[in-house]
């Protein structure tokens, strides 16, 4: 329930963030080109909302399998040995995810003290810059779920993307079409 909680949550806010900094991007061209005049803030607005966006796909990534990498020497290894390996990998993800939520966190706690704000805009730095935080704490309930799948014996390592496996597909499937089309003609 709380991971079809936060899959939900994390659609909803990519969709809201992408929606957002192509709206504003698109209104900011046209006002620059168009009448010559543009928003003050808008740059930096599309900055912190792509690094949102960033760190809050970083996280789905894990979950859905967008990530890439090596991962060659891990599929020839025996499956016992596959989940050690990728159990290993995953707890060197947390402790990087750890490191980077404490000093995250360090340093949102300076900006508050602080109390400086962004640039161009009255917003607190130590607001815009919260998802760090979040999203290392997004990320870390990504890789905790995927080392009890490993451990439990529901998955044997981290999805990821097999492009050459989807390069070999692509290919069988232009060479049928090319075969159907020369058929018809």
């Amino acid at each position: 329930m709380l991971t079809r909680m936060i899959n939900g949550l994390e659609e909803a806010i990519i969709s809201i963030l992408l929606a957002a900094m192509t709206l504003l991007v698109f209104v900011e061209v046209v006002l620059r080109f168009g009448f010559g005049t543009g928003v003050m803030w808008a740059q930096e607005a599309t900055l912190h909302i792509s690094a949102w966006m960033v760190l809050f796909g970083a996280s789905y990534g894990i979950k859905i399998g967008s990530h890439i990498g090596v991962d060659a020497l891990v599929k020839i290894l025996p499956s016992a040995l596959r989940r050690f390996v990728s159990a290993i990998a995953v707890c060197a993800c947390l402790f990087y995810t750890g490191l980077f939520t404490y000093g995250g966190w360090i340093y949102l706690k300076k900006m508050h003290l602080i109390g400086i704000e962004l640039e161009d805009m009255p917003i607190p730095k130590w607001i815009a810059h919260s998802i760090i935080v979040i999203g290392m704490v997004l990320m870390a309930i990504r890789l905790l779920i995927l080392l009890w799948n490993i451990i439990t014996g529901k998955a044997e390592g981290f999805k990821m993307v097999d492009e050459a496996k989807e390069s070999m597909h692509l290919a069988e499937e232009a060479k049928k079409l090319a075969s159907k089309g020369g058929d018809s003609a």
